[in-house]
């Protein structure tokens, strides 16, 4: 009988909740909290680590640093000021951490709430890393160097705003080139006083970090505090335009000397990171210049063989990131695999000449991302941890059992107010025969004896991993919330089923790609609760693409489409685009190439516009220089001059992402307008 009470109790109860539930709003996604920037106390017991709130009144978000036992407790948070903190150092000796806001370095020691300001610097500091003996600081800034701009070329027109290039890059990501670059400086630093910086890139018209998403992990200190490891493409105008040649330098303190340590490795080497002995140097490394989604391998370093070793070399994968062990036995790395990213670790036996794909395995295994690894803590990981139901939370991962644990509960409140989504992977043969892996989403209170409107989504990269991430702009679950079935396909050219599918999209575009998402959406169409007549597809930049090329290739399967910042005319998106290296490697060269032709022809979604005939809705970012408005423009002004019911929104002050709080909602609000009026 009390078995019989238990039960009824906890079905009355699950009831209830899910009467109280809500579906999620963009509203309700931008009030979430976002977690980032972990580190670990010395000890080994505390994390400290930042969460940002944003303010849709001003526009705004805030970060503050909060600190919980990684055994788990209590949450305390440790600043509240204006500023987005991030850790630089924690003291071993007193348990202090100094951290960076507003350009300068605050203290705060154990048992105080207020912390103290260590630094006046009259420029910003950025990137800063403190030397192991505490002694120097580096530190990245600007540095003007090219006379770009024409108030620096003519002084006596001081109201003029005009810039003179006389090669490519004169743009990137979202801004023009203004004759400044970021370089690597670094100082004696005693009791918060810098003293006389010296530019170890002095002169030289070269970038670290990279740009434009570079951070603190492009400049180390070595192991003894007497060198510094930096990372910089040293290529300069048109053949940075088209090179990936990312190379790690090695910068001594007593003489000034700098070698390359990367010298004859042609693609993006990045990430360096030594052994707690410094004995080793690890780093990220891609074998081939201008290929920028090429496969990441974990490269090392051995001083005592002064030989390099690829660790992944015969694994097929493609690492996104690694961590040392703290006893340096042992390399644990992130990787996609069939739609997850999961915990990989390399054992690393003495000679490291004899690592093979046997020496690694898989250690974490669910329907979940591994987004990143904060550290080690005795026998355990901290990392953080995604689906598509939940946003970012840090997590310990026990290497004896390879069980997670969650620390932080961020938005655990939040949550218990929102409906979930069901996620299932769901299996489809391709037109060539191989297996097709795509994320189904159901709406909340999924009624299979229902039909639903169904989306197509459309991943962008085009090589970029389509796993179980949670996106505060193209987020599943709010999409399915507002009562949709989301497919999505993990078409050809995503990594986590080797190198061979990542590959296959670069210069077939408008091939298999494009095959593989019609027959996701033909097969999931089987499915009874599918509202045949009631199709739409969905995507943004190579996504774009694939809604303007499915736009003429669908034979009446779609009622709508979506395109943001997607690429319309080959050819002028070749003659606009900034990153060369990347329009050389995917669409194999320029539009006057006779041997890409079915580049700028067949796989062209303009050559396709007479057979437009359904409603579009075009989304694009002014300041979008990798996909340049041009491009949302002229699909807008097609669709309208055919006389197909289409709209624009244009954002002029966003790139390639829609990154302002507001400016996000207006977009998320249009998005499920027109899916209303449309679907």
């Amino acid at each position: 009988m009390k078995r019989i009470t238990l039960m009824l109790t906890t079905a009355i109860t699950a009831t209830s909740l899910a009467q109280t539930q809500q579906p999620l709003t963009p509203e309700l996604l931008w009030q979430l909290g976002r977690v980032s920037g972990a580190s670990i106390s010395p000890d080994g017991r505390d994390l400290i680590y930042g969460v940002t709130y944003y303010n849709l009144e001003n526009n705004k978000g805030e970060k503050n640093l909060f600190r919980i036992p990684i055994s788990g407790g209590i949450a305390e948070q440790l600043t509240t000021g204006e500023g987005n903190e991030q850790v630089v150092h924690m003291d071993k000796s007193n348990g202090a951490v100094v951290y960076l806001c507003n350009g300068q370095l605050w203290q705060l020691k154990p048992g105080n709430t207020e912390a103290s300001q260590l630094t006046e610097e009259k420029e910003p500091l950025e990137n800063v890393r403190i030397s192991p003996d505490g002694k120097h600081i580096l530190f990245t800034r600007s540095v003007p160097l090219k006379k770009m701009h024409s108030t620096d070329r003519h002084a006596d027109l001081p109201q003029s705003n005009a810039y003179v290039y006389d090669a490519l890059n004169y743009r990137h990501w979202d801004s023009w080139a203004d004759g400044k670059f970021s370089h690597v400086f670094y100082a004696t630093f005693e009791d918060g006083k810098i003293g006389a910086p010296i530019d170890i890139m002095a002169d030289e018209p070269y970038d670290t970090p990279q740009q434009p998403f570079g951070g603190n992990e492009d400049a180390i200190w070595g192991p003894d505090g007497k060198s510094i490891l930096y990372v910089s493409k040293k290529k300069f105008g048109t053949a940075y335009a088209q090179s990936t040649n990312t190379d790690i330098y090695k910068y001594e303190l007593a003489t000034g000397n700098t070698v390359n340590l990367t010298e004859g490795m042609m693609g993006y080497d990045r990430s360096p990171s030594y052994t707690s002995d410094g004995q080793r140097l690890a780093w990220l490394s891609m074998a081939e210049d201008g290929y920028e989604a090429d496969k990441n391998d974990v490269v090392v370093f051995d001083r005592r063989t002064a030989r390099r070793y690829n660790l992944t070399k015969e694994w097929d994968g493609t690492v996104d990131s690694y961590l040392w062990s703290q006893d340096g036995r042992t390399v644990w790395f992130t990787a996609a695999v069939k739609g997850t990213v999961q915990l990989f670790e390399i054992t690393l036996p003495a000679d490291l000449g004899s690592v093979t794909a046997g020496n690694i395995r898989q250690i974490s295994q669910g329907q979940h991302d591994i987004a990143s690894i904060a550290g080690q803590a005795g026998d355990q990981l901290v990392v953080s941890l995604t689906d598509m139901n939940h946003a970012a939370e840090f997590y310990r991962f026990d290497l004896n059992t390879q069980q997670l644990a969650k620390i932080t509960a961020v938005n655990d409140n939040s949550y218990a107010g929102i409906a979930k989504s069901k996620v299932e992977a769901r299996m489809t043969k391709a037109t060539d025969g191989k297996d097709l892996l795509s994320w189904i989403i159901y709406p909340p209170n999924f009624d299979p004896n229902k039909k639903y409107p169904t989306l197509l989504y459309c991943q962008g990269g085009p090589q970029g991993a389509l796993s179980q991430f949670y996106s505060f702009r193209w987020n599943f679950q709010l999409i399915a919330a507002q009562g949709y079935i989301v497919v999505a396909p993990n078409r050809r050219g995503m990594p986590g089923y080797g190198v061979d599918w990542n590959e296959q999209i670069s210069g077939d575009w408008g091939g298999q790609a494009i095959q593989d998402y019609l027959s996701a959406i033909d097969d999931m169409a089987k499915e009874p609760y599918v509202d045949t007549a009631r199709l739409g597809a969905v995507g943004a930049s190579y996504g774009g693409y694939s809604v303007f090329m499915l736009a003429g290739l669908h034979k009446k399967r779609f009622k709508t489409f979506v395109a943001h910042d997607g690429l319309f005319d080959m050819r002028s998106w070749y003659g606009t685009t900034e990153e060369l290296f990347f329009a050389n490697k995917d669409l194999g060269g320029p539009y006057w190439d006779g041997k890409n032709e079915q580049t700028y022809t067949d796989f062209n979604p303009i050559a396709h516009i007479e057979r437009w005939d359904t409603p579009i809705f075009i989304v694009q970012g002014g300041k979008d220089y990798r996909v340049g408005i041009e491009q949302g423009l002229e699909a807008f002004q097609g669709a309208q001059l055919r006389g197909i019911k289409s709209r624009l929104l244009y954002l002029p002050d966003e790139n390639h992402w829609v990154l302002g709080a507001q400016n996000a909602i207006v977009w998320q609000r249009e998005f499920f307008k027109w899916l209303n009026e449309t679907l």
